[in-house]
């Protein structure tokens, strides 16, 4: 199906997508298949004001029947999951099952938001004075702005706005410039999911605006955006963050991620391989978790290493929707180039290169395939701590687990991070307070494919920000602490004296 068969399938209005200055280009071969328009700052600003009324009626609809709206929206999704997950691989360039497995993240997160909107839990709490009882409330928040990234147009969204709708928020959301098209998708099965819903839920509830950096600075700096979740590049995020803290606002960072996966003498390489390529190699390297670097026991480098070349020269590229392949393209050709940069470096550094080299350019000269790139480095120079975002996995060696530990620590991001060991007291240690320093930390499973029942997120400068499962709600709604007195007197804390 084209990109105006999907669109119109998913409820998309052709005058959405059919002029304006942001063109939306597939990467698989580079062919235009829509444009919209930059939306400007002034737009932005009128977005955030009309999503702070709508916060104002939706704050008071209990938060049981606001999970209604979001299970409703989870039944459009699980109608449409195949158009969407197409129209997600038509304009990210994710093989098929990574589309659909995108989809599928956006229905797990509608699913568990519903069971939560029954379960704000607040405390009651034991009070000093007698005749007194302590709790705590969680309230609606207000304007949520999120600002999505790339390489997953949909699913990152849904983790914020599922989140944000049950805890009574209005959601304005600026898109990737790369992909407006799903975007436009999303909003439109929202908008079937509202109609179901019926009156209760205000219009400007939830909505799109597509624009360039001036307009995502209009919602990151506009004063009634009470919560400000971005993700993207670090250098995004030290552009963003003063600027929301400037206000005393929130903020929400997912940013980059230079994940280690350190595999032990006692490891079961079969397994280890398969985490390893998944992690290094799916997505094309442009996921947020991906594979960077392999920190291998000397007595099993090379053979590992020999393993994880013969994986990486079988895999498929091509077609991301065609059967078999397993690599597709990388989303433009300034992602390209920077791959072509580090590994360029990393010859300079002393690093052994293999793959890494542009195919498909005869057949796809609009669009930017790469062979996947294994790189054997001596130690861990400046571009291994550098996070480039295409598939390069450097390979180090360690003689102590204390050793490896402290190589995979020793980047500026701390995203994911895993381990491959038969040995307890490995697993335990990576796990501990001395092991991994990173917001997630696996064993015998790689860094990449998340479950949505635990909180996503990461440290440094992954920039601390917590999103999908878990507690992760709490960032969304204010806390309140309250103190009952039912007695008559009025004792002070303390024991203060302040008789009148």
């Amino acid at each position: 199906m084209t990109a105006k068969d999907l669109l119109d399938a998913l409820g998309v209005p052709a005058a959405a997508y059919a002029t304006g200055d942001i063109a939306a280009r597939s990467p698989i071969d580079g062919t235009p298949i829509g444009q919209v328009p930059d939306a400007g700052p002034q737009a932005m600003a009128d977005a955030v004001e009309r999503a702070h009324a709508a916060f104002t009626h939706w704050r008071n609809v209990p938060a049981p029947r606001r999970g209604e709206l979001v299970r409703l929206f989870g039944e459009e999704l699980r109608a449409h999951k195949s158009r969407l997950a197409a129209l997600v691989t038509l304009e990210a360039g994710k093989i098929s099952s990574e589309g659909a497995g995108e989809v599928q993240e956006m229905i797990d997160i509608c699913d568990f938001a519903v069971g939560l909107s029954r379960q704000l839990y607040g405390l009651t709490i034991a009070s000093e004075r007698p005749g007194h009882r302590m709790m705590e409330q969680w309230h609606p928040l207000g304007v949520v702005g999120v600002i999505s990234a790339f390489n997953f147009p949909v699913a990152v969204w849904a983790w914020n706005a599922a989140l944000a709708l049950v805890c009574g928020n209005a959601v304005v959301w600026k898109p990737s410039e790369k992909t407006p098209l799903t975007a436009l998708a999303t909003q439109a099965l929202f908008e079937r999911a509202l109609t179901r819903f019926g009156q209760d839920a205000p219009a400007h509830l939830c909505q799109v605006v597509n624009g360039r950096a001036a307009t995502g600075q209009a919602l990151v700096d506009h004063p009634q955006v009470a919560l400000l979740s971005a993700t993207g590049s670090t250098r995004m995020g030290r552009a963003v963050g003063p600027r929301v803290a400037a206000r005393f606002g929130r903020c929400l960072l997912e940013l980059g991620g230079n994940n280690a996966i350190i595999v032990a003498p006692s490891a079961d390489l079969d397994l280890a391989v398969r985490g390893i390529v998944f992690g290094a190699y799916g997505t094309a390297g442009q996921r947020c978790t991906t594979t960077r670097r392999v920190i291998a026991h000397a007595s099993i480098h090379d053979e590992l290493v020999a393993r994880l070349e013969r994986a990486r020269a079988s895999l498929k590229i091509g077609d991301p929707r065609e059967t078999g392949v397993l690599i597709g393209p990388l989303v433009d050709q300034a992602a390209y180039d920077a791959m072509q940069q580090a590994l360029a470096a990393a010859r300079t550094q002393g690093g052994r290169v293999t793959g890494g080299e542009r195919v498909l350019g005869g057949a796809q000269p609009q669009a930017w395939y790469a062979a996947p790139a294994l790189v054997q480095m001596p130690a861990q120079t400046e571009v291994v701590c550098h996070e480039t975002f295409a598939p390069i996995l450097y390979t180090l060696r360690y003689e102590t687990l204390d050793e490896a530990i402290a190589l995979q620590n020793a980047v500026p991001q701390g995203l994911s991070s895993a381990i491959f060991t038969n040995d307890l007291r490995e697993a335990e240690q990576f796990l501990s307070a001395r092991g991994s320093d990173c917001g997630i930390a696996n064993v015998n499973i790689g860094t990449s494919g998340a479950e949505i029942g635990g909180a996503f997120g990461g440290e440094k400068e992954t920039g601390g920000g917590r999103e999908s499962g878990s507690d992760a709600w709490k960032a969304y709604m204010r806390r309140a602490t309250n103190t009952v007195n039912y007695s008559r007197e009025l004792p002070l804390a303390q024991g203060v004296k302040f008789d009148v």
